[in-house]
């Protein structure tokens, strides 16, 4: 365990309760899926304009929101807002591939933040927000690779520093607080932190 989560919260056995029903595409946000469709997580900073991006685009069949790549078991927000229970801020996208390919995904991903900041995103400072990619198998991890090598070829062209963006295997999804689900869907005025860096990427 890295040293700074050390002194992770406990956490709980018993996962947050939400509703699990998308506000916008009235979707079930538990699997099981429908056959065909597959999922992969990501983290961009705050999720709420995060969850936003993704839920609009043709072939996602539903999105949630929650906390992912750490220690504590069924975190809150408040845990993971201190920065201690190494979980990022996260986004579930589960798609179908027949409609909306990975690389796509992967493109709005890396064109949506700035993947060089480390743990921040623009004012939203901690590992919270680093930005990760939490892959269900190992072929979504070698494209997710190849992806982050060509944008960080690009993002060199233009003189920006290195990627720091993660590529881990998921290992478990922590849906977050129902308050946060479509957060900007129940909030149209709601804060959005996504700012990317005007470089386009390769791929998608």
């Amino acid at each position: 365990m890295p040293a700074s989560f050390q002194t992770a919260p406990e956490g709980r056995d018993t996962p947050i309760s939400i509703d699990g029903r998308h506000t916008v595409s009235g979707n079930a946000m538990t699997p099981p899926w429908p056959e065909g469709l597959a999922e992969i997580v990501l983290g961009l900073g705050c999720f709420w304009g995060a969850e936003r991006l993704f839920w609009q685009l043709p072939g996602v069949h539903v999105t949630a929101v929650g906390y992912a790549g750490g220690e504590t078991p069924n975190p809150t927000y408040r845990e993971t807002c201190t920065g201690r229970t190494g979980h990022a801020e996260v986004v579930r996208v589960v798609y179908d591939p027949k409609v909306i390919d990975l690389e796509t995904l992967l493109r709005h991903f890396w064109e949506a933040h700035d993947p060089t900041q480390g743990d921040r995103q623009g004012n939203d400072i901690g590992p919270q927000y680093r930005s990760i990619i939490l892959t269900t198998d190992e072929a979504q991890r070698d494209l997710a690779e190849r992806s982050r090598a060509a944008y960080g070829e690009a993002l060199a062209r233009v003189g920006r520093g290195p990627i720091t963006t993660e590529i881990v295997p998921l290992e478990t999804f922590y849906y977050a607080e129902d308050y946060h689900q479509q957060y900007l869907d129940k909030n149209p005025g709601g804060y959005c932190g996504l700012k990317g860096t005007g470089v386009s990427c390769p791929i998608g």
